[in-house]
């Protein structure tokens, strides 16, 4: 197991625990399910959904940058990115697509709490603009792609990275995975709305997850594997979403 934060930027390791750096992570961890609640229930709707969500998710993938360069004044070094654990994430990927897809497409597909779904679904994704499957799917390749990577960056190497100066590996991969499930939290309880029975057991499934993908990153000192794991379930989920706006009805 490597001893320092290391992926595809490696960051040496700072001063030890300072109040400026718990404050940093309390606001690390709170901060996406906050910008969430704001722009996918406060504002919903909208003409400032998306100016809130473009400004707060800009805001939460620099927060790094700004720390670490600005705050810690850490030591910065690019390197190449490591394949390393790219088959083991690809498995675990793969193996929650085919087990997800399953329960929802042989199972649960016509179960009629789904039709709340897709209308609570259809309805932010019309206040973003997302109203035809072209734009769905250029929406879904952008999350599956892009905003995966950019939360394995913010969550394993930034949030875990950073509780790992004091913690060990198991503790830092929990809280940061609780942070990792709280802003999926909002957004599946506002897709099944009074059944608990269904959110709860998925977002604790986004939990295990982040720590799964916590202990690979560490493991294989890369964020390759967790992305691309990461990348395989989001495109899983987007092919759901898929059924329920333009198959399912």
């Amino acid at each position: 197991m490597p001893d320092q934060e290391d992926s595809p930027v490696n960051v040496t390791r700072g001063p030890g625990t300072t109040p400026a750096r718990w404050t940093m992570l309390a606001l690390a961890l709170s901060f996406p399910t906050l910008i969430t609640w704001l722009y996918f229930d406060v504002l919903a709707g909208s003409a400032a959904m998306q100016p809130a969500y473009l400004v707060g998710k800009t805001v939460q993938f620099l927060l790094p940058v700004i720390w670490v360069v600005f705050v810690a004044r850490d030591g910065w070094q690019l390197r190449r990115p490591s394949t390393s654990g790219a088959g083991l994430g690809l498995a675990f990927g793969a193996a929650v697509c085919l087990a997800g897809g399953a329960v929802y497409f042989l199972a649960m597909r016509h179960f009629a709490y789904f039709d709340v779904a897709t209308e609570v679904l259809r309805g932010k994704l019309d206040g973003a603009g997302i109203t035809t499957p072209l734009r769905y799917v250029l929406l879904a390749t952008f999350y599956s792609l892009f905003h995966s990577a950019l939360e394995e960056y913010y969550w394993r190497w930034f949030v875990l990275g950073r509780l790992m100066h004091t913690w060990r590996l198991w503790p830092a991969a929990v809280v940061s995975s609780l942070g990792f499930m709280a802003h999926h939290v909002l957004l599946l309880e506002s897709f099944f709305t009074g059944r608990p029975e269904l959110w709860l057991p998925l977002s604790l499934a986004i939990a295990v997850g982040g720590v799964f993908w916590a202990w690979l990153y560490r493991r294989s000192d890369s964020l390759v594997g967790p992305w691309l794991s990461h990348l395989v379930i989001d495109a899983g989920i987007m092919v759901i979403g898929y059924d329920l706006l333009f198959v399912r009805g």
